[in-house]
């Protein structure tokens, strides 16, 4: 089984998939917990971490979250009486206040919502949707400047 364990407590990882691409693509201003809709063989797919988010984007059609472009791959156990289809959209369970803030963001204010990470809470698949505003190329030579230096510091400060 693929699942990660802690460092310091030696506990498997909650975390099913992280979107590291998104965190240097878009400037995330707000984070929100969306539940999955999910078919069985999906879910078991989940727990051996067969999933990628860095393709997926998270778009709202007629009052309902939708996030397409994850890939699930499916097991090669799925069962013979199912059509597994890796990159069907997927509905995103959220409050109605939640939604309706979502698309208030994104249709007025140039926001784009992007999947962040993936995880489990409680026995459910929960994904972090973020609301960012995408970065131009000088912010993000910016940030990998700032980066570099910070681990220049730190080797620095270690070898003195």
């Amino acid at each position: 089984m693929a699942t990660k364990k802690n460092k310091k407590t030696g506990k498997p990882s909650s975390t099913i998939t992280l979107n590291k691409k998104a965190k240097f693509d878009y400037f995330i201003e707000d984070r929100f917990e969306a539940g999955l809709s999910l078919q069985g063989w999906e879910v078991k797919s989940l727990r051996e971490g067969r999933v990628q988010l860095p393709e997926s984007y998270v778009f709202v059609k007629h009052g309902e979250a939708f996030i397409s472009g994850m890939t699930i791959t499916p097991l090669s156990t799925a069962a013979a009486y199912t059509k597994p289809e890796p990159t069907r959209i997927r509905k995103l369970l959220l409050h109605r206040k939640e939604i309706d803030k979502l698309m208030g963001a994104v249709d007025r204010k140039g926001y784009t919502l992007v999947a962040l990470a993936m995880y489990w809470s409680r026995g459910k698949a929960k994904l972090e949707i973020g609301l960012g505003k995408g970065k131009k190329d000088y912010d993000k030579r910016a940030v990998k400047k700032d980066r570099d230096w910070q681990r220049q510091k730190q080797r620095i400060m270690k070898h003195g």
